[in-house]
């Protein structure tokens, strides 16, 4: 499969928060999902120092299978068995430091080729209508060809903590992008969350990419490479975004679910 649709990186900088459940699934399973139905079959995980676990949770675990079909657990045995459905591949690579997301996805870049790549960052939890997050990116994506950001609305001094939106007049397009700018000087309330989809040429800025905020490299500073370039679209996230990096922050999408199938 060429062009869109080929690769995913769920990159984050902390260790297994990914492998937290929401009641019966980790984050990580929710995001791999959401990145099948948009149709990517190649799953590429940028992982680090502790985080074997990932790749754990992705292998085949026949010994699990089977001690759940001996207990007579067989629902639980078939959601073991089909972690992914079939031709869904998996990579793994390794982030030897943790100097950022830019960092984490140039990591990536020879397993992602020339290809155009979605990313997910799996420790934001999303809901959605429709087919997915990732699937709004990717559509957008083949209209226009440019690389796309997820959005929403961040009102008040919380804006400060986000990758921050310099609109453009024509709506959907994107001027700039700043890494967390003090809320006074932020240019627009719109926050860009952990979905984007790339074009090939972000490697080749990140290559390059100095040292930004936090003495990170910032794949904002990179996206606003090429946002001066009128190569960057927004798309409004159709949804509702948790941010699992907090106890209040994990609890409430738990909650959310528990309801939504209670309902």
């Amino acid at each position: 499969m060429a062009g869109f649709g080929t690769r995913f990186l769920p990159a984050t900088k902390a260790m297994p928060k990914e492998l937290l459940p929401i009641i019966d699934k980790p984050l990580i399973q929710f995001a791999a999902e959401e990145a099948v139905a948009a149709g990517i079959d190649t799953l590429i995980f940028v992982t680090g120092r502790n985080k074997r676990a990932i790749e754990d949770h992705f292998d085949n675990n026949q010994e699990l299978e089977m001690a759940l079909r001996a207990k007579g657990k067989d629902e639980q045995a078939i959601m073991v068995k089909n972690i992914l459905p079939a031709g869904v591949e998996c990579i793994f690579v390794r982030q030897p430091e943790q100097l950022g997301l830019g960092h984490a996805i140039a990591c990536a870049e020879r397993a992602v080729g020339n290809d155009s790549s979605a990313v997910l960052l799996a420790d934001d939890f999303l809901t959605y209508e429709g087919a997915g997050v990732t699937a709004d990116l990717a559509r957008s994506f083949k209209a226009s060809g440019k690389t796309q950001l997820s959005v929403m609305e961040v009102n008040g001094p919380e804006i400060s903590k986000y990758g921050v939106v310099v609109p453009n007049r024509k709506l959907g397009s994107v001027a700039g992008h700043l890494e967390k700018p003090k809320a006074e000087d932020a240019p627009s309330n719109l926050a860009s969350i952990g979905r984007y989809a790339l074009t090939p040429d972000i490697f080749d800025i990140l290559r390059n990419q100095p040292i930004g905020v936090e003495g990170e490299i910032q794949l904002a500073d990179a996206i606003n490479i090429q946002a001066a370039n009128n190569a960057v679209e927004a798309v409004t996230l159709n949804g509702r975004r948790f941010d699992c990096g907090s106890v209040q922050g994990y609890l409430d999408p738990i909650m959310h679910v528990a309801e939504r199938r209670k309902r």
